[in-house]
Order: structure tokens, then C-alpha cells, then sequence
């Protein structure tokens, strides 16, 4: 690539990170990605680091149907904490996923007992949720990285099909923003970064 290429590239990478925000799962109306764009969307989260090539992460995707389906799986897990849960609380659940076009779950395979510590792990997972959220911005969609109560909810876990070691990193809304989007108030550098210098140098 050459240097002119290169400072058109730059500037572009940096405002597309500049402007990145979240858009509320609460908010969000169609079109959603499509299967290719979906495909996409994975494909670029999965190129995180990931000490040691453990792929310590998996994907689970809820698109047309499906999120209709899960739903009725969130009200069979709200009834087991709030068994006299009213109809509109049952309503609100069995629509949850229905307030995006798609949804992807990113769930974190943590391994235990080798020399790749365990919160390097999960932080890739971590890594993994960003990424759809900047690659989602970058194909002009709006995301949501969230987890609320039924991440951590048994039954939701059976569902999932979720193993020992594996928890929901987060639940990725995806979707075009039903308003226009207000950005948050973002904290000043200085209050956030420090110079470490040594005791010699102080």
C-alpha cells in the first residue's frame, strides 16, 4: 500500500473508532445483517488475540424464528424464580429478542488446569464482544453488548448447551438505531491515563 493510500486508510480506521457507540437493544428496528454479514461479523471477532490458539469462545446466533423460540425459553426460566409472574412480565420476556433483527450470544470457554491463565482467557471473550460491536459500526448497524438476568440463568444455560468452564460474555443486539443515537459524556484523558516513571525518576 502506498503512503497516500496509507493516510487515507489511517484517518478512516480512527474516525469509524472515534464514533463507535451503542445503540439501545430497546431501540433498535430493520433491517438486521444478513447470513453473509453475519458470517462476516464472526469472522472478524475471531481474529482477537488469543494467547495461546485456545479459541476460548464460541457463537451462538438468533436470527428470524429463533428469537421467538428463546423467548419462550426466558419465560420457562422466569417462572422458576417468579412463578406468579403477570402477563405482561411473561409478554416482556417472550418478546426480549424480538426487539432486535438478530442477536448473537458470545459465550467464553475458559480451560482449566493450563498454563494460559484463565482471566486471559476470558478477556479475549471479551475482545471477541468488542469486535462484533466495532464490525458491526464499520457495515453501518448499530450494537448492543449486553447480559441482563437470563445470562446467568440455569435453564437459559441448558438451552445453550453450555458446559463447565463456559459462561455468556454477552448477548450482541444488532440492528439499525430507531432514533437518532446521543453519545455519551466520555471522561477526559488526563483523568484516565497516567506516565509511570520510576521512584529514581520522580
Amino acid at each position: 500500500m502506498s503512503d497516500s493510500n496509507l493516510n487515507v486508510v489511517v484517518p478512516r480506521t480512527l474516525d469509524l473508532l472515534l464514533t463507535r457507540r451503542s445503540g439501545s437493544a430497546k431501540a433498535m428496528k430493520g433491517p438486521g445483517p444478513s447470513a453473509d454479514q453475519i458470517r462476516t461479523l464472526i469472522t472478524c471477532a475471531s481474529r482477537v488475540p488469543d494467547h495461546g490458539k485456545l479459541t476460548p469462545w464460541r457463537f451462538v446466533i438468533f436470527d428470524g424464528e429463533a428469537r421467538a423460540d428463546f423467548g419462550e425459553v426466558l419465560v420457562r426460566a422466569l417462572k422458576t424464580t417468579e412463578p406468579d409472574a403477570s402477563e405482561e412480565r411473561q409478554t416482556q420476556e417472550r418478546s426480549r429478542f424480538l426487539r432486535a433483527p438478530a442477536v448473537i450470544a458470545v459465550i467464553s470457554k475458559v480451560r482449566e488446569g493450563i498454563p494460559i491463565p484463565e482471566w486471559e482467557q476470558t478477556l479475549s471473550a471479551g475482545a471477541v464482544c468488542q469486535t462484533l460491536c466495532i464490525a458491526a459500526h464499520a457495515m453501518g448497524f448499530v450494537a448492543n453488548w449486553i447480559t441482563e438476568w437470563y445470562a446467568y440463568h440455569p435453564v437459559v444455560r441448558e438451552a445453550l448447551g453450555m458446559k463447565s468452564g463456559e459462561r455468556v460474555a454477552g448477548y450482541i443486539y444488532l440492528g439499525h438505531p430507531a432514533a437518532e443515537l446521543a453519545d455519551r459524556p466520555r471522561p477526559e484523558i488526563n483523568t484516565i491515563a497516567t506516565h509511570w516513571r520510576s521512584a529514581a525518576a520522580r
